[in-house]
Protein backbone atom coordinates (compact mmCIF):
# COMPACT_ATOMS: atom_id res chain seq x y z
CA UNK A 1 0.00 0.00 0.00
CA UNK A 2 1.00 3.39 -0.59
CA UNK A 3 0.25 6.31 1.45
CA UNK A 4 -0.18 9.95 1.02
CA UNK A 5 1.44 12.97 3.33
CA UNK A 6 -0.26 16.39 3.86
CA UNK A 7 2.00 19.21 4.74
CA UNK A 8 1.10 22.45 6.41
CA UNK A 9 3.43 24.97 7.26
CA UNK A 10 1.30 26.74 10.27
CA UNK A 11 2.28 28.53 14.11
CA UNK A 12 1.81 26.96 17.40
CA UNK A 13 -1.63 29.01 17.75
CA UNK A 14 -2.88 27.17 14.95
CA UNK A 15 -1.85 23.86 14.86
CA UNK A 16 -4.00 22.44 17.27
CA UNK A 17 -7.11 23.54 14.62
CA UNK A 18 -5.35 21.13 11.93
CA UNK A 19 -4.46 18.90 13.95
CA UNK A 20 -7.95 17.95 14.92
CA UNK A 21 -9.90 18.45 11.62
CA UNK A 22 -7.54 16.33 9.92
CA UNK A 23 -7.94 13.31 12.13
CA UNK A 24 -11.74 14.35 11.24
CA UNK A 25 -11.11 14.01 7.90
CA UNK A 26 -9.62 10.40 7.73
CA UNK A 27 -6.14 10.77 8.54
CA UNK A 28 -4.63 7.71 9.65
CA UNK A 29 -2.06 9.74 12.24
CA UNK A 30 -0.97 13.41 12.61
CA UNK A 31 2.06 14.84 13.62
CA UNK A 32 3.35 18.33 14.63
CA UNK A 33 7.01 18.80 14.26
CA UNK A 34 9.41 21.44 14.65
CA UNK A 35 10.22 23.56 11.46
CA UNK A 36 12.82 26.32 13.07
CA UNK A 37 14.63 24.17 15.54
CA UNK A 38 12.94 26.44 18.49
CA UNK A 39 14.49 24.35 21.93
CA UNK A 40 10.73 24.18 24.25
CA UNK A 41 11.53 24.63 28.25
CA UNK A 42 10.21 24.15 31.11
CA UNK A 43 6.38 24.51 30.45
CA UNK A 44 3.98 26.01 32.96
CA UNK A 45 2.15 23.71 34.59
CA UNK A 46 -0.75 22.54 32.64
CA UNK A 47 0.04 23.90 29.94
CA UNK A 48 1.32 21.89 26.47
CA UNK A 49 3.79 23.92 24.38
CA UNK A 50 3.93 23.92 20.62
CA UNK A 51 6.66 25.53 18.62
CA UNK A 52 5.90 28.71 16.79
CA UNK A 53 6.98 27.21 13.45
CA UNK A 54 5.53 24.23 13.07
CA UNK A 55 4.53 21.41 10.37
CA UNK A 56 1.30 19.61 10.84
CA UNK A 57 1.68 16.15 8.79
CA UNK A 58 -1.45 14.16 8.30
CA UNK A 59 -0.91 10.97 7.19
CA UNK A 60 -3.59 9.19 4.45
CA UNK A 61 -4.05 5.94 2.78
CA UNK A 62 -3.60 6.73 -1.20
CA UNK A 63 -7.15 6.34 -2.35
CA UNK A 64 -8.33 9.05 -0.46
CA UNK A 65 -9.14 12.76 -2.98
CA UNK A 66 -6.45 14.80 -1.21
CA UNK A 67 -7.84 17.72 -3.09
CA UNK A 68 -11.12 17.26 -0.96
CA UNK A 69 -9.34 16.69 1.85
CA UNK A 70 -7.52 20.86 0.96
CA UNK A 71 -10.82 22.06 0.59
CA UNK A 72 -12.41 20.98 3.62
CA UNK A 73 -9.53 22.17 5.40
CA UNK A 74 -9.82 25.91 3.88
CA UNK A 75 -13.48 25.85 4.15
CA UNK A 76 -13.64 25.15 8.40
CA UNK A 77 -9.94 26.60 9.59
CA UNK A 78 -9.76 30.33 9.30
CA UNK A 79 -6.67 31.74 9.50
CA UNK A 80 -5.36 34.42 7.21
CA UNK A 81 -2.82 33.99 5.27
CA UNK A 82 -4.09 30.20 4.87
CA UNK A 83 -0.72 28.38 5.17
CA UNK A 84 1.17 26.79 2.55
CA UNK A 85 -0.14 23.38 1.89
CA UNK A 86 2.15 20.44 -0.21
CA UNK A 87 1.86 16.52 -0.57
CA UNK A 88 4.13 14.18 -0.68
CA UNK A 89 3.78 10.58 -2.13
CA UNK A 90 4.94 8.19 0.68
CA UNK A 91 6.09 4.43 -0.58
CA UNK A 92 5.43 1.53 1.36
CA UNK A 93 8.09 0.77 3.65
CA UNK A 94 9.30 -1.94 6.69
CA UNK A 95 8.79 0.84 9.11
CA UNK A 96 9.52 -1.30 12.01
CA UNK A 97 12.95 -2.00 10.30
CA UNK A 98 13.42 1.13 9.35
CA UNK A 99 13.02 2.77 12.51
CA UNK A 100 15.78 0.05 14.18
CA UNK A 101 17.99 0.65 11.44
CA UNK A 102 18.28 4.03 12.87
CA UNK A 103 20.21 3.19 16.32
CA UNK A 104 23.52 1.76 16.41
CA UNK A 105 25.32 1.14 19.68
CA UNK A 106 26.93 4.12 21.35
CA UNK A 107 30.18 4.65 23.40
CA UNK A 108 30.47 7.24 26.30
CA UNK A 109 33.85 7.54 27.74
CA UNK A 110 36.28 4.57 27.85
CA UNK A 111 33.96 1.88 28.66
CA UNK A 112 30.48 2.26 28.92
CA UNK A 113 28.20 1.47 25.74
CA UNK A 114 24.91 1.60 25.17
CA UNK A 115 23.77 -1.00 23.05
CA UNK A 116 19.31 -1.74 20.81
CA UNK A 117 18.80 -4.99 22.31
CA UNK A 118 18.60 -6.18 18.94
CA UNK A 119 22.19 -5.71 18.21
CA UNK A 120 25.14 -7.13 19.04
CA UNK A 121 28.01 -5.35 21.42
CA UNK A 122 30.75 -4.57 19.34
CA UNK A 123 32.97 -5.45 22.67
CA UNK A 124 32.11 -8.42 24.61
CA UNK A 125 34.05 -7.29 26.84
CA UNK A 126 33.01 -3.45 27.91
CA UNK A 127 30.24 -2.64 30.10
CA UNK A 128 27.32 -2.89 27.89
CA UNK A 129 23.79 -1.28 28.73
CA UNK A 130 20.84 -3.02 26.56
CA UNK A 131 18.66 -0.33 26.31
CA UNK A 132 15.57 0.35 23.61
CA UNK A 133 13.83 3.32 22.95
CA UNK A 134 10.27 2.95 24.42
CA UNK A 135 8.81 3.76 27.79
CA UNK A 136 9.40 7.45 28.83
CA UNK A 137 12.94 9.56 27.70
CA UNK A 138 16.43 8.42 27.51
CA UNK A 139 18.11 6.51 24.98
CA UNK A 140 21.60 8.20 25.43
CA UNK A 141 21.24 10.43 22.38
CA UNK A 142 20.50 13.90 24.02
CA UNK A 143 23.39 16.09 24.96
CA UNK A 144 22.50 16.34 28.54
CA UNK A 145 22.52 12.56 28.77
CA UNK A 146 25.54 11.65 27.14
CA UNK A 147 27.20 14.43 29.41
CA UNK A 148 25.71 12.19 32.36
CA UNK A 149 26.64 9.04 30.74
CA UNK A 150 30.57 10.01 30.07
CA UNK A 151 31.05 11.23 34.15
CA UNK A 152 30.00 7.89 35.40
CA UNK A 153 32.31 6.26 33.35
CA UNK A 154 35.17 8.42 34.56
CA UNK A 155 33.75 7.48 38.03
CA UNK A 156 34.87 4.53 40.37
CA UNK A 157 31.70 3.57 41.32
CA UNK A 158 32.63 0.40 43.03
CA UNK A 159 30.33 -0.66 46.35
CA UNK A 160 28.77 3.33 45.92
CA UNK A 161 25.41 4.30 46.55
CA UNK A 162 24.08 6.57 43.53
CA UNK A 163 20.85 8.11 43.33
CA UNK A 164 19.56 8.97 39.83
CA UNK A 165 17.05 11.94 40.75
CA UNK A 166 14.56 12.25 37.83
CA UNK A 167 15.89 8.70 36.34
CA UNK A 168 12.78 8.86 32.91
CA UNK A 169 13.84 5.56 31.41
CA UNK A 170 16.83 4.92 33.62
CA UNK A 171 19.38 4.93 32.02
CA UNK A 172 21.85 6.68 34.24
CA UNK A 173 20.81 4.18 37.25
CA UNK A 174 21.58 1.33 35.64
CA UNK A 175 25.03 2.52 34.06
CA UNK A 176 25.55 3.21 37.90
CA UNK A 177 24.60 -0.43 38.39
CA UNK A 178 26.85 -1.82 35.92
CA UNK A 179 29.57 0.21 36.93
CA UNK A 180 29.88 -0.97 39.88
CA UNK A 181 27.29 0.48 42.14
CA UNK A 182 25.87 -1.49 45.15
CA UNK A 183 22.79 0.18 45.31
CA UNK A 184 21.03 2.88 42.93
CA UNK A 185 18.00 4.54 44.09
CA UNK A 186 15.46 5.92 41.00
CA UNK A 187 13.46 8.77 42.05
CA UNK A 188 10.98 10.05 39.33
CA UNK A 189 7.28 11.97 39.44
CA UNK A 190 6.02 9.89 36.48
CA UNK A 191 4.88 6.45 37.26
CA UNK A 192 5.55 5.18 33.61
CA UNK A 193 9.20 6.54 34.01
CA UNK A 194 9.48 3.92 37.23
CA UNK A 195 7.98 1.28 35.13
CA UNK A 196 10.27 1.85 32.22
CA UNK A 197 13.54 1.95 34.78
CA UNK A 198 12.43 -1.40 36.21
CA UNK A 199 11.47 -2.95 32.76
CA UNK A 200 15.32 -1.55 31.57
CA UNK A 201 16.83 -3.19 35.11
CA UNK A 202 15.32 -6.48 34.19
CA UNK A 203 16.61 -6.33 30.60
CA UNK A 204 20.54 -5.79 32.35
CA UNK A 205 20.19 -8.13 35.17
CA UNK A 206 20.46 -5.15 37.69
CA UNK A 207 17.04 -5.48 39.31
CA UNK A 208 18.94 -6.69 42.69
CA UNK A 209 20.75 -2.76 42.77
CA UNK A 210 18.12 -0.64 41.36
CA UNK A 211 14.92 0.82 43.89
CA UNK A 212 12.53 2.64 42.53
CA UNK A 213 10.67 5.44 44.10
CA UNK A 214 8.30 8.46 43.79
CA UNK A 215 9.55 11.66 45.21
CA UNK A 216 7.32 11.74 48.30
CA UNK A 217 8.51 8.19 48.96
CA UNK A 218 12.11 8.88 48.50
CA UNK A 219 14.01 7.68 52.13
CA UNK A 220 15.79 10.32 53.68
CA UNK A 221 19.34 8.62 53.08
CA UNK A 222 23.30 9.53 52.30
CA UNK A 223 24.10 8.66 48.88
CA UNK A 224 27.83 8.82 47.50
CA UNK A 225 27.21 10.06 44.22
CA UNK A 226 24.03 11.67 42.83
CA UNK A 227 22.98 12.20 39.35
CA UNK A 228 20.34 14.50 38.25
CA UNK A 229 19.69 15.18 34.65
CA UNK A 230 16.38 17.34 35.17
CA UNK A 231 15.81 21.24 34.05
CA UNK A 232 17.57 24.02 35.41
CA UNK A 233 14.37 25.23 37.22
CA UNK A 234 14.11 22.18 39.36
CA UNK A 235 17.14 22.02 40.12
CA UNK A 236 17.16 25.39 41.72
CA UNK A 237 13.98 24.52 43.54
CA UNK A 238 15.74 21.17 44.60
CA UNK A 239 19.04 22.43 45.30
CA UNK A 240 18.04 21.62 49.43
CA UNK A 241 16.76 18.60 48.65
CA UNK A 242 19.15 17.12 46.79
CA UNK A 243 22.32 18.30 48.73
CA UNK A 244 20.59 16.87 51.83
CA UNK A 245 21.00 13.16 50.34
CA UNK A 246 24.88 13.66 49.83
CA UNK A 247 27.18 12.35 51.66
CA UNK A 248 30.17 14.28 53.16
CA UNK A 249 32.42 14.47 50.39
CA UNK A 250 29.99 12.61 48.38
CA UNK A 251 29.63 13.77 43.98
CA UNK A 252 27.07 15.24 42.65
CA UNK A 253 26.59 15.62 38.71
CA UNK A 254 23.65 18.30 37.22
CA UNK A 255 22.79 17.87 33.95
CA UNK A 256 19.65 19.34 31.47
CA UNK A 257 21.19 22.93 31.79
CA UNK A 258 21.43 25.43 28.86
CA UNK A 259 25.01 26.92 29.17
CA UNK A 260 23.43 30.22 29.65
CA UNK A 261 21.66 29.00 32.94
CA UNK A 262 25.25 26.78 34.01
CA UNK A 263 25.58 30.58 36.62
CA UNK A 264 22.71 30.27 38.11
CA UNK A 265 21.97 26.82 38.84
CA UNK A 266 26.15 26.42 40.09
CA UNK A 267 24.88 29.69 42.61
CA UNK A 268 22.40 27.40 44.19
CA UNK A 269 24.83 24.52 45.09
CA UNK A 270 28.24 26.53 45.49
CA UNK A 271 28.15 26.69 49.08
CA UNK A 272 27.65 22.82 49.91
CA UNK A 273 29.74 21.73 46.86
CA UNK A 274 33.42 22.40 45.61
CA UNK A 275 31.70 22.74 41.97
CA UNK A 276 34.35 22.03 38.74
CA UNK A 277 34.04 24.41 35.22
CA UNK A 278 30.74 23.36 33.65
CA UNK A 279 31.59 20.48 31.16
CA UNK A 280 29.57 22.16 27.73
CA UNK A 281 27.95 20.05 25.00
CA UNK A 282 26.64 22.01 21.86
CA UNK A 283 24.08 24.64 24.06
CA UNK A 284 24.41 22.24 27.10
CA UNK A 285 26.45 21.51 30.18
CA UNK A 286 26.89 19.42 33.22
CA UNK A 287 28.09 21.06 36.30
CA UNK A 288 29.62 18.69 38.75
CA UNK A 289 31.45 18.66 42.19
CA UNK A 290 32.45 17.68 45.19
CA UNK A 291 30.42 18.53 48.79
CA UNK A 292 32.51 20.04 50.85
CA UNK A 293 30.69 18.79 54.47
Amino acid sequence: MAWLQLIIQTNGGDAAQFDDLLIELGALAVTLLDNADQPLFEPPPGTTPIWEDTRVIGLFEDTVDIDLVIAALKSSVSVTPFPQIKTEALEDKDWVREWMDNFKPMCFGKRLWVVPSWLEAPHADAVNMLLDPGLAFGTGTHQTTSLCLRWLDEQDLKDKIVIDYGCGSGILAIAAALLGASKVYCVDNDPQALQATQLNAERNNVTDKIHVFSPEKMPDIQADVLVANILAGPLMDLAPRLTSLITKHGLLALSGILAKQAADVASHYQSEFTLLPATQDEDWVRINGKKCS
